[in-house]
């Protein structure tokens, strides 16, 4: 099936592209009666992320509780460790952000990965968000941990440097030299600038959930794996935190068992999730807002540039006119591995076709993702 006509920039999800959530292009919203800039101010402002569904809460203020917030904010310095050897970056205002989830195998992760209590970390979700020009719309990209690349030299932020390696996991960037590395690699391979970097902490994503009041999705299936402590009869729930961390997790309870199906579970999650926060009465309790901002804050990491509370809720700021309908998720175009089916290989050519939408801020055609494999989980879940 051949391509259909380029639509125009920021529009994804047009004649052109593909949803693997949901299958629709992106509508516009009627717009809304603006808010006056005082409760502008003291508003909630979001950034959804993957897999794992990140959501970045922020308000304004003076005194204790914006030292506590501030204070809260993890950050690394991903531009010192990288140096100036890196992709251009883009003049016309879009925005890439490399997003992750994570899980350091110990403290309360421990439970919530299965995995031994070694300390060491792992990045079970990887997402690369491209924000288009004017921050309308947006792409994102998933990132198959499971999927072979070829991981360049690299310094961490610490300063250690790490040897490339060839035919690694994905996922072996971040477990070998931590942010800087994640990014590096996704840069090496795609050829697109990372201008940002966020990372969410599972246990932290878990807490966000539970506070928001859980996240409203629907199962056209049976979901039952006991690796992520997930039992989910057909039907529409509301997943309370510990439920919608085994959703974005899971892998043995849907599709073909694959890292592929996890994927697009993780990317249904993050739509609904996206359109069910504009619904919560955030602004009506002082103390849920606090609550949210400090669960949130305490969950990410960023890069240094986003390492403060006004920096971060202005990139969010920046995002709030972004819905659930002006999102065209996909996932980098693979192939299961014939050696080893627990493994995924890129597809090239079609990947060159993603990197090349993004490096230039263009949908991603239909044709990139057309035919490539997808864990056949589609259409497991959605918003209800």
């Amino acid at each position: 099936m051949s391509a259909e006509s380029t639509p125009e920039p920021g529009i994804p999800g047009e004649s052109g592209t593909t949803d693997e959530a949901g299958g629709g292009g992106p509508r516009r919203r009627p717009g809304g009666r603006r808010r006056r800039p005082r409760a502008r101010r003291r508003g909630v402002m979001i950034a959804a992320w993957t897999a794992a569904g990140v959501v970045v809460l922020g308000g304004t203020g003076l005194g204790y509780v914006y030292v506590k917030l501030n204070g809260n904010i993890k950050s690394v310095d991903i531009d010192q460790a990288l140096g100036t050897d890196r992709p251009t970056k883009a003049d016309n205002g879009s925005e890439n952000i490399l997003v992750l989830g994570s899980d350091t195998r110990s403290g309360a992760n421990k439970k919530l990965g299965g995995g031994a209590d070694d300390g060491s970390a792992r990045s079970d979700t990887a997402m690369i968000v491209h924000v288009y020009e004017g921050h309308k719309s947006a792409s994102v990209v998933s990132v198959p941990r499971d999927t072979l690349i070829d991981r360049p030299e690299c310094t961490d932020t610490r300063g250690g440097t790490h040897d490339a390696a060839t035919g690694v996991m994905f996922n072996s960037a971040y477990t070998t030299g931590g942010a800087a590395c994640a990014v590096k690699t996704v840069e090496s391979i795609s050829g697109v600038r990372m201008d940002h970097y966020l990372e969410v902490d599972f246990s932290g994503f878990e807490k966000l959930i539970d506070e928001l009041g859980g996240v409203e999705i629907t199962t056209t299936k049976d979901i039952k794996d006991p690796d992520s402590h997930l039992d989910l009869k057909a039907g529409t729930h509301t997943l309370d935190g510990a439920q919608a961390l085994g959703l974005v997790r899971t892998r043995h309870g849907v599709g073909d068992g694959s890292d592929l199906g996890r994927i697009q579970l993780q990317q249904a999650f993050v739509k609904a999730l996206v359109d069910q926060v504009k619904d919560v009465g955030l602004l009506t309790s002082g103390t849920k807002l606090y609550a949210l901002a400090d669960t949130a804050t305490k969950a990410v990491t960023t890069d240094s540039d986003l390492g403060s509370l006004n920096s971060l809720m202005s990139f969010a700021g920046g995002l709030k006119g972004i819905g659930a309908a002006d999102m065209n998720m996909v996932t980098l175009p693979v192939r299961y591995d014939p050696a080893n089916p627990n493994r995924v290989i890129v597809e090239k050519a079609k990947a060159q076709q993603v990197w090349t939408a993004l490096r230039n801020d263009r949908p991603i055609p239909r044709s990139a993702t057309e035919g490539t494999a997808t864990g056949e989980a589609a259409g497991v879940v959605s918003s209800s």
